[in-house]
C-alpha cells in the first residue's frame, strides 16, 4: 500500500488504508462518522469516498492477490513426488519418483524479476484507482450542491410566478386583462412549477449518485451539504509546463511504461528459451521383491526371496523438430511492439486531455466570471430600475415582476457556469495526474436552458 498512500498524500493531501482487519475497520467507521458530523466539504466528500467505498478495498484486495502471486512466483518449483505398488502372486514392485523442473528452476531469477516488476504496477493500478475514485466524489459533490442551490434559486422564480398569476387573475375578474394575457402568465407559473419540481428531483438524483460514490447509505446517506457553491478564486492556475507535469506524474502512463518493461523483460525470456520449453529431472527408485519356491527331493518344499533395488535418474525434454520456437518469439515481439504503439498514442493522447482540460478550466472560469461581473449585474440593475419606474408608476407591476423572474433565473444559469468550472478544475488537476481524466460538466444544464428559454419567451 505504500504506492497509493504516498501518491494519495503527495497529490491528493488525503489518507487511504486498506481495511483488513476489525480494528482498522471500526477506526476507518469512526473517521467516517466524524466527518459526517459537519457540514460537508468537497475535501471531506474525497475524503470520506477514500475511506468508505468499499470499490476500493476491492482494488486494494487485487493489489494483495498480485502480491501473492509475486511472492509465489519467486520461490523454487516444487518437486512432484509419485509412489506406486505392483503386486502378483509372488513378486511386489514398488517405484517411487521425484520429477523437478530444471527448466523452471534455471528460470527463475528472470522469472521472478518479471513477477517483482508486474506487482510494481499492481500498485500503481492501485493508485489510478483511488484518483479515479478522488475526482468523482469532487465531481459529484459540486453537482450535488449546485442543484441545492438550482432549487433556491426555482423556488425564488415560482413564489414570484405566483404573485403575478394571482395578480393576472384580479385584474382579470376586474377585466383589466383579457384572456390571452391572462393564460400567458398562468402557463409561465405552471412552466416554473414543472422546472422546480424537476429541479427538485435531479437535487435527490445527484445526492443519491453522491451517497454511492460515497459508500454511505442508511441514515448516514443523509448528508449536510452546503446550499451554495464555493466562490470563485480570483486567481486561475497557469498553463505553464502543464504536458510536462502530466508526461512525469500521469500514473496511466507510469503504468503503461512498467507494463511495457514487463513484456520486454517476457520477450527477452521468450528469445532466451525459444528451443527449449521445458526440462525434467526424474529420480526414480525401483524396489523388486520376488519368491520362488522349489520342491526337494523329499518332497519338502523350500522358498527362496530375491530382491534387488535400482536408481534411475532420467532428464526429459523436448526434442523441437517442427517448430523452432520463430512462432513463439514473433509472438512476443507483436505483443511488445503493440504495447509500445499504445505507450506512445497514451503519451500523444494525455498532451491531448491536459490541453483540452486546460482549455475547458479556462473558458469555464471566463464564462463563469462573466456571469458575475456582467450579466447578474445587470440584471440587478434592470430590477432597480424596474422599482423605480413602478414606484413612479412608469410600468404596471407585471413588467416588474418579469424582471425579479429574469433575474433569478440568470443567477440560475450562473449556478450552472459556476459548477462546471469547478468540474473543469477536477478535469484539470486529474489529466495532470492520471486517474478519473474526464468527466464533463454539462449535468444538469437542462434546468438552466429551460429556465433561459422561460425568460427569453417572455
Amino acid at each position: 500500500m505504500q504506492t497509493a498512500q504516498s501518491l494519495a498524500l503527495t497529490e491528493l493531501g488525503k489518507d487511504v488504508v486498506k481495511v483488513t482487519d476489525e480494528t482498522t475497520a471500526l477506526t476507518s467507521r469512526d473517521r467516517v462518522a466524524s466527518l459526517l458530523k459537519g457540514s460537508m466539504s468537497a475535501d471531506s466528500a474525497v475524503q470520506i469516498a477514500l475511506l468508505n467505498n468499499r470499490g476500493l478495498q476491492a482494488a486494494y484486495n487485487d493489489l494483495g492477490l498480485a502480491e501473492a502471486q509475486m511472492v509465489a512466483a519467486s520461490l523454487p518449483p516444487n518437486p512432484r513426488f509419485a509412489i506406486s505398488r505392483l503386486s502378483g502372486r509372488f513378486e511386489t514392485e514398488i517405484e517411487r519418483q521425484v520429477v523437478g523442473s530444471l527448466f523452471a528452476l534455471a528460470t527463475l531469477p528472470a522469472r521472478a524479476e518479471i513477477a517483482v516488476d508486474t506487482f510494481r504496477s499492481a500498485q500503481l493500478k492501485a493508485a489510478e484507482a483511488t484518483f479515479r475514485l478522488a475526482a468523482d466524489a469532487r465531481r459529484q459533490f459540486y453537482r450535488s450542491v449546485a442543484a441545492i442551490e438550482q432549487v433556491g434559486y426555482l423556488q425564488q422564480a415560482v413564489a414570484s410566478s405566483e404573485a403575478s398569476s394571482e395578480l393576472i387573475k384580479r385584474l382579470g375578474e376586474s377585466g383589466g386583462m383579457n384572456k390571452l394575457e391572462q393564460a400567458r402568465e398562468h402557463a409561465l407559473y405552471a412552466e416554473a412549477t414543472a422546472q422546480l419540481a424537476k429541479a427538485r428531483l435531479q437535487e435527490k438524483i445527484e445526492r443519491e449518485k453522491l451517497s454511492r460514490v460515497l459508500g454511505l447509505w442508511g441514515k448516514d446517506a443523509n448528508v449536510r451539504l452546503p446550499s451554495r457553491l464555493p466562490a470563485m478564486p480570483g486567481r486561475i492556475q497557469t498553463a505553464r509546463d502543464l504536458e510536462g507535469t502530466a508526461m512525469r506524474k500521469r500514473v496511466d502512463l507510469q503504468i503503461a511504461r512498467a507494463d511495457l518493461d514487463i513484456l520486454a523483460k517476457k520477450l527477452g525470456l521468450t528469445q532466451a528459451t525459444r528451443f527449449v520449453n521445458d526440462v525434467d529431472l526424474l529420480g526414480r527408485t525401483t524396489y523388486d521383491r520376488a519368491r520362488n519356491v522349489t520342491i526337494g527331493a523329499d518332497g519338502h518344499s523350500e522358498v527362496e526371496r530375491e530382491s534387488k533395488r535400482k536408481r534411475t535418474l532420467e532428464v526429459e525434454f523436448e526434442i523441437p523438430l517442427f517448430d523452432f520456437g520463430q512462432s513463439k518469439v514473433a509472438a512476443a515481439e507483436q505483443t511488445y511492439l503493440a504495447a509500445a504503439n499504445r505507450l506512445a498514442e497514451k503519451a500523444v493522447n494525455a498532451r491531448s486531455e491536459v490541453r483540452e482540460a486546460y482549455l475547458g478550466y479556462r473558458g469555464s472560469h471566463e464564462i463563469a466570471r462573466h456571469y458575475q461581473t456582467q450579466i447578474l449585474p445587470l440584471r440587478k440593475t434592470i430590477q432597480d430600475e424596474s422599482l423605480l419606474q413602478y414606484s413612479g408608476m412608469l410600468i404596471d407591476v407585471t413588467t416588474l415582476i418579469v424582471d425579479a423572474r429574469a433575474r433569478i433565473l440568470s443567477n440560475a444559469q450562473a449556478v450552472d457556469a459556476k459548477r462546471d468550472f469547478w468540474i473543469a478544475t477536477v478535469d484539470l488537476k486529474h489529466a495532470t495526474i492520471g486517474g478519473g481524466v474526464g468527466g464533463g460538466g454539462a449535468g444538469g444544464a437542462t434546468v438552466a436552458s429551460a429556465g433561459a428559454a422561460e425568460a427569453g419567451g417572455h
